[in-house]
C-alpha cells in the first residue's frame, strides 16, 4: 500500500529581530534555492514571497519529511547560503521560532494568490500584525511577549 498525503502548509519565519534586511534586488535568489532544497526533500512549492523582514512558504510535505526537520533545513542551509553569496549586506540570521499552518486542497488558491502579494499586503499591515491574524486564524494560543 502506498502513502497519500493532502496537506497544504503556510510557513512563516522572519529575520533575526525583525530587520529589514532581506532587500528586494536578491530577494529571487534566495526563493529559488530555498525552492531546490524543498525540491531535494520531495516537496512541492506552490509560493514562496517575502518582504524584507519575513518570508512566507506554501508547500506540500513529502510523508517522509517532518516539518520541523524542514524547517530547520530551509534556516540553515539558506542562512548559510546568503552569507556565502553575500545576497544581503546586513542579515544576521534567521528569528528561532516559525509559524506553520496547514491549509484544505480547497483553499489552495486563495493562499497563493495571499502569497504572492505580500508587497501590496504590507503596506498596510505589519509582520508582526500579520503573524498574530495567522495565529488568531488558526487558534493558536500565544503569548505575546514571546512575539518580538
Amino acid at each position: 500500500m502506498s502513502t497519500y498525503t493532502q496537506i497544504i502548509y503556510q510557513i512563516v519565519f522572519g529575520t533575526k529581530n525583525r530587520e529589514p534586511t532581506l532587500t528586494k534586488e536578491n530577494r529571487d535568489e534566495l526563493f529559488k534555492y530555498i525552492w531546490g532544497l524543498l525540491e531535494n526533500k520531495k516537496c512541492h512549492l506552490y509560493r514562496i514571497n517575502g518582504v524584507e523582514d519575513h518570508l512566507h512558504i506554501v508547500t506540500h510535505l513529502h510523508p517522509t519529511v517532518s516539518l520541523a526537520s524542514l524547517v530547520k533545513d530551509i534556516k540553515l542551509a539558506s542562512a548559510e547560503y546568503i552569507k556565502v553569496n553575500q545576497l544581503f549586506k546586513n542579515f544576521k540570521g534567521w528569528q528561532d521560532g516559525y509559524g506553520a499552518f496547514t491549509y484544505s486542497i480547497k483553499e489552495k488558491e486563495r493562499l497563493i494568490a495571499y502569497v504572492k502579494n505580500q508587497e501590496e499586503h504590507h503596506r498596510v499591515k505589519t509582520f508582526r500584525e500579520e503573524y498574530i491574524d495567522l495565529l488568531q486564524e488558526h487558534g493558536v494560543a500565544f503569548d505575546e511577549k514571546y512575539l518580538l
